[in-house]
């Protein structure tokens, strides 16, 4: 009996262990512990929101004499200047060698409309789509400062693809807001950041005079008119910001990409 029983029990045991291995074999065909578990995130999408990726830039290349369309807020518009048409965005023509159309509007931003005309999206929508620049540099803006970070990045997103669809075989700088009074702050430091981690994820040159340090404690007051000015630049600080321009400009056939930082509140620049 004792004999029996044992031959009966191992059939038993031999078919339990078949169906254990059986169940461990599906389980582990469906799960595979030692494969990644597939990310929720779409495809393409960055791993975390601060990851973003930058784009070595190709050389700036112009021609002899080129067509630049500067656009921007009052600072291009040239505010504080004896004649507007002395302001920076003017005078950058002659440092080199070409020409300048100037599209400046005071107190304009991506997000602020401005004294006398829209927000930055709106006034690209209304450009000459028959202009023919070799180069286009979009500056600013501080105005944007009381606007929050809620929707900027959005915002300046849309308006850079509407200039580079309007323009497509343009060349494209972004020059980072200036600012209008020391220390820099808070709310300036973080548009030009922001502005300079979006320029490298597309590839594109940024200027940052923040963080080249082109307004400092020792030239403020030669550079910005704080009186009948309102904190824009004076003639000729408009002059200096052109020649720091031109300078930048003519760097960036070989130079590194330029790092935005540094570390603001009155008037509508």
């Amino acid at each position: 009996m004792k004999a029996a029983s044992a031959r009966y029990r191992l059939p038993v045991a031999g078919l339990a262990v078949a169906v254990i291995l059986a169940v461990a074999a599906v389980i582990l065909g469906v799960w595979r512990p030692w494969v990644p578990m597939p990310s929720s995130a779409p495809v393409g999408a960055a791993a975390a929101a601060d990851e973003s990726v930058a784009i070595a830039p190709v050389p700036l290349l112009l021609p002899e004499h080129p067509t630049v369309l500067v656009f921007g807020d009052s600072w291009t518009y040239g505010s504080a200047a004896t004649e507007p048409t002395l302001g920076y965005a003017y005078q950058l023509a002659d440092l080199i060698g070409g020409r300048t159309i100037v599209d400046g509007v005071r107190g304009s931003g991506y997000l602020k409309p401005g004294l006398d005309g829209p927000a930055f999206g709106v006034r690209i929508a209304a450009l000459d789509p028959t202009l023919t620049p070799d180069l286009i540099i979009l500056q600013g803006s501080i105005n944007d400062r009381a606007q929050g970070e809620a929707g900027y990045r959005e915002a300046v997103t849309a308006a850079w693809d509407a200039m580079a669809a309007k323009y497509p075989d343009a060349s494209i700088v972004i020059l980072g807001p200036a600012p209008h009074e020391l220390p820099v702050g808070a709310e300036t430091a973080r548009i030009d950041a922001d502005l300079g981690e979006l320029a490298a994820a597309r590839g594109w040159w940024y200027i940052s005079p923040v963080a080249q340090n082109w307004i400092t404690d020792q030239n403020y007051l030669s550079v910005i008119d704080v009186e009948i000015g309102r904190k824009h630049p004076s003639t000729d600080g408009h002059l200096y910001l052109a020649e720091k321009l031109a300078a930048a400009l003519g760097e960036l056939g070989d130079a590194p990409v330029t790092e935005a930082g540094g570390s603001e509140t009155t008037p509508e620049q």
